[in-house]
């Protein structure tokens, strides 16, 4: 995904009136439980938005439900610019997942900045006979092989689904209450594959405990660069990416949402936060609301369908 530069008025010129006027916190509602790569991109964006804004941002995290429970606090919160949601690919998945929600997790919340790319990435232990995708799927043509994901429903379940239609294969999909439980089980030898968020696993593969056989974006992803994309690995045609970012309820001023938007580019610039998110192999991206808004309705098109043929339940 390509840059673009910030939005042409400065931050400073935009005007934000809920914080001029009642001079207050904004409530950044984190819908998982800390610990988590969603969590740990909030804070840290959280601890350096509040002084561009020239305010306090305050964390809270509401887990539970798939993220449902946070996701719908702040659908129903004063659209005042004071509250907003750390957003996630989860928001256009759960709207496939879960049709029947007392809201609406893409009509009723509101795109104000994507911040992050998160590449997703297959993984082997490094003793496994298969060195490239295509001899994985050779191998699983062979025999039935486990692959593990970090829980039903996820990013990485989704493109597990995906890729065993485009090659014709049955693998046993392993789901876990998160990524770290999948990766131990990978390392002792129980599965034969893990389909993660790429942060998860980087030093395992640089270390040599693990190897990549492919990412699942566009192009090779910056934390491991040696790495082949899908396409090149020979799986044409799939591709996506998890992302991390800010919605706000529905009806928050236009004017509002520009001034964050800026201020969330600016906090993408700081050397700190940009050195962090390499450490976490996560990608900073600075895009305005309306690319943001295209993508949450479109990884929904595109994700639906896969939900209604394999009858996906979320964990």
């Amino acid at each position: 995904m390509k840059r673009r530069s910030i939005l042409a008025l400065p931050a400073a010129l935009l005007p934000l009136p809920a914080l001029a006027q009642n001079d207050r916190p904004i409530k950044l509602i984190v819908p998982v439980a800390p610990g988590g790569s969603q969590d740990i991109v909030a804070r840290l964006i959280a601890r350096h938005l509040g002084p561009v804004l020239g305010t306090t941002v305050v964390v809270e995290n509401m887990p539970g439900g798939a993220s449902n429970i946070g996701y719908e606090a702040g659908s129903r919160a004063r659209p005042d610019g004071l509250t907003l949601v750390a957003g996630a690919d989860s928001l256009s998945i759960n709207k496939a997942l879960f049709p029947r929600l007392g809201f609406d997790p893409v009509a009723d919340l509101v795109p104000v900045a994507q911040a992050t790319s998160v590449p997703q990435i297959l993984v082997a232990r490094a003793d496994f006979p298969a060195n490239t995708l295509a001899e994985f799927v050779e191998l699983s043509r062979r025999r039935p092989l486990a692959i593990g994901t970090p829980g039903n429903g996820q990013l990485s379940h989704l493109l597990i689904e995906v890729m065993q239609q485009a090659t014709e294969t049955t693998w046993t999909h392993v789901p876990y209450r998160g990524g770290a439980l999948a990766v131990n089980d990978l390392l002792g030898g129980s599965l034969q594959g893990v389909m993660i968020n790429i942060g998860a696993v980087t030093d395992h593969v640089r270390t040599g405990r693990l190897k990549g056989l492919a990412v699942s974006t566009a192009t090779r992803a910056a934390a491991l660069p040696e790495v082949p994309t899908l396409a090149e690995a020979g799986l044409t045609g799939i591709e996506a990416a998890g992302w991390h970012g800010l919605v706000a309820p529905k009806g928050t001023e236009p004017a509002t949402i520009a001034r964050i938007n800026a201020a969330v580019g600016e906090v993408l610039r700081n050397p700190e936060v940009a050195e962090r998110l390499k450490g976490l192999g996560i990608e900073p991206v600075d895009a305005p609301p309306e690319a943001l808004a295209a993508r949450i309705r479109g990884d929904y098109e595109r994700w639906l369908p896969v939900v209604r043929r394999t009858n996906m339940q979320a964990s």
